[in-house]
């Protein structure tokens, strides 16, 4: 099996697994996975696709370069955006990619990242959709939300799906990174999403999966006067020991 056919298999695997009706991570054609191929080349979800039922036939082979391109544009239409998105994909006979390639491909272009997941969880809405939204990009409550989502998560305020939202996430991403030293794991979307980024499926799965626990957890603990964060000490207290680092390769994340 050659890498762009294996690549392809682990992409729908991801995607069937995010959603899959019972786990309420998204619905219809909400939602979108990509895969990095190489250096010019990566696969993004179709446009109107639904990630529960992605076939190879959804799944689009699109160019890098385009779709950064428009990242520094300030002015452009909306006809402008369709034709660049329609441009990069590799088979012209290709569907169109989701508007959400282009933050797809600046994602896909940070180190050590080959996978991304966007979903909608309702869970994690919940609380993206109310004023305490920054809070759970912020705060980590439990020892596992650190090890799967990373010490703290991007947020990015409201902004319209397309290249305006993909503008703010390479803004808030950017700014995180200089404050961390790394990639993060997880992005919040207010009012939005989330966007879970990795190495390997495996690692998008768990961070999705570990952020919907902590947006339950959360919402469980506001009724009883909390929820009640970790300290930045403890946080790197688990950051950084070596037995949760074994986990984390054992669950290759």
């Amino acid at each position: 099996m050659n890498l762009i056919d294996k690549t392809r298999r682990d992409l729908i695997a991801l995607s069937h697994e995010l959603g899959a009706e019972h786990r309420h991570l998204t619905v219809l054609g909400e939602g979108n996975t990509s895969a990095q191929l190489g250096a010019d080349t990566f696969l993004v979800k179709a446009s109107g696709s639904s990630l529960g039922t992605l076939t190879e036939a959804g799944v689009v082979e699109c160019r890098f370069a385009p779709l950064l391109a428009l990242i520094d544009r300030a002015e452009i239409t909306a006809e402008e955006i369709d034709e660049v998105l329609l441009a990069s994909r590799v088979d012209p006979a290709a569907p169109k990619p989701s508007i959400e390639a282009i933050f797809h491909a600046w994602l896909l272009k940070l180190p050590g990242i080959s996978f991304v997941g966007h979903t909608h969880p309702v869970a994690v809405n919940s609380i993206l959709c109310s004023p305490r939204a920054a809070e759970l990009a912020s705060g980590r409550i439990f020892p596992d939300e650190v090890v799967c989502c990373g010490t703290s998560s991007v947020f990015v305020p409201y902004a319209d799906p397309g290249l305006r939202l993909a503008q703010l996430i390479v803004r808030e991403t950017t700014a995180w990174m200089t404050s961390n030293g790394a990639a993060p794991r997880l992005i919040l979307l207010e009012s939005h999403g989330l966007i879970a980024i990795g190495a390997s499926e495996a690692a998008v799965q768990a961070a999705t999966t570990m952020a919907v626990k902590a947006a339950q957890i959360f919402a469980g603990a506001v009724p009883l006067g909390g929820p009640v964060f970790l300290t930045a000490d403890q946080i790197a207290s688990i950051a950084g020991r070596r037995d949760e680092h074994y986990r984390q390769r054992a669950l290759n994340l």
